[in-house]
């Protein structure tokens, strides 16, 4: 005798006919591992995955504006103080998505569009695979050029005159 389906294995396709197996949709209650909580990511994740994605990139000599980069160094030769990965990046997240900006000082010479289309897709890529967030943007701002023979780290001049009045533009 062939087998036959049991009246509490059937259900009805879209056409009427009876059909073995549960209805579409239907799971019997059990829910997968992904279905049974939630992840939550704080913004500094997201901050620390694009900021090592971003250093990846050849052509970056630093993150962050020049205020930024000097509260950090600064930060940095703290005993105990803990380099800021992250630093110069700033990102918005959501459930499933995210959004990120990112300052940066490039070396002389790198042709900047073709940089940040690669910083772009690096961080774009670390970031989707890591967090499985989609991000929707990343918005770069290259804030100074790094000039071969330029110190680490410069001193900043007083640009108004000792008489207290602005220079003349030409």
């Amino acid at each position: 005798m062939p087998d036959t389906p049991t009246p509490a294995t059937l259900h009805k396709n879209a056409g009427g006919t009876p059909t073995p197996g549960p209805p579409p949709g239907a799971t019997g209650g059990a829910k997968t591992a992904g279905e049974r909580g939630r992840t939550a990511l704080a913004v500094g994740v997201v901050e620390k995955i694009a900021g090592m994605a971003a250093r990846e990139v050849s052509g970056i000599h630093a993150l962050g504006s020049g205020l930024s980069r000097t509260f950090g160094a600064m930060r940095d030769r703290v005993p105990g103080g803990k380099s800021s990965i992250g630093r110069g990046i700033k990102a918005e997240v959501g459930e499933k998505q995210t959004a990120i900006d990112i300052a940066l000082v490039v070396e002389y010479g790198v042709v900047i569009p073709e940089l940040a289309r690669q910083v772009r897709e690096n961080i774009i890529n670390a970031v989707e695979r890591m967090t499985g967030l989609e991000v929707v943007e990343v918005n770069i701002a290259v804030n100074d050029v790094h000039l071969p023979d330029e110190p680490e780290f410069e001193e900043e001049e007083e640009t108004v005159p000792s008489s207290g009045q602005r220079p003349k533009l030409k």
